[in-house]
């Protein structure tokens, strides 16, 4: 049966931590964080704004809602 010696033992811890290092990386970039898995839900000015802005709506239209929702 042949001996490794330091020299082996070392190739062998190095490429250990190598696949390590792999799998970590695999795992990590697959993990999702909480604000990424869940959508920001829009505020409804946000919303009077934005269909406003695409003309959706007039200017009579938007003031109206507006005062209706800061109400």
């Amino acid at each position: 049966m042949m001996m490794w010696g330091w020299g082996g033992m070392s190739i062998g811890l190095f490429f250990l931590l190598i696949v390590g290092l792999i799998v970590y990386l695999v795992i990590e970039s697959t993990r999702t964080t909480k604000s990424e898995s869940i959508p920001k839900e829009k505020t409804p000015l946000e919303i009077l704004k934005r269909r406003y802005a695409m003309g959706e709506i007039n200017k009579e239209e938007y003031d109206r809602i507006r005062n209706d929702l800061k109400a």
